[in-house]
């Protein structure tokens, strides 16, 4: 039987994303994301907002670029699978940490916050890989219009 692992995410870095290397030279990234959710609390009916915090591991190429971008607050759009390691310390006592493997990165926002770069560890036809250009130097979508001013559009 099949089986899918697919984990999608946007959300704010809770910190700079950290990068390292292995001791066989590959990099690796890592960065915590927060994703709220408001809720309607049942008892007092006000809205509450609950977060859920996740942590984010890059590798390869995507990490060592990720890394110059990812800062503390950024949003961010992952998309990955979920994975649960577990090792034993030298008290052998056991520990079990799950962490998003993230496949493809996405920052989000205004142009001036780098909106629309994308990293991908795939080969999907929508990601930038090694020949990353960033999309907010380009207009999208068609001629751009001189009589309206691109940062007054609440989307782009």
């Amino acid at each position: 039987m099949a089986g899918l692992n697919k984990i999608l995410l946007i959300g704010n870095a809770g910190r700079d994303a950290e990068l390292r290397y292995l001791a066989s030279g590959t990099p690796q990234a890592q960065f915590s994301l927060a994703v709220n959710n408001r809720r309607k609390n049942q008892q007092t009916g006000d809205w509450e907002e609950q977060t859920e915090w996740f942590n984010i591991v890059v590798w390869g190429d995507t990490a060592e670029r990720i890394s110059q971008y990812i800062t503390k607050g950024k949003q961010v759009f992952v998309e990955g699978r979920v994975q649960t390691r577990t090792w034993e310390d030298d008290q052998g006592q056991k520990h079990y940490r799950t962490e998003v493997i993230a496949q493809s990165i996405q920052l989000l926002g205004g142009p001036r916050d780098q909106a629309g770069d994308e990293w991908s560890n795939g080969g999907s036809s929508r990601s930038r890989g090694a020949g990353f250009e960033p999309a907010y130097d380009r207009p999208r979508g068609g001629a751009a219009r001189e009589d309206i001013d691109v940062d007054d559009l609440p989307f782009e």
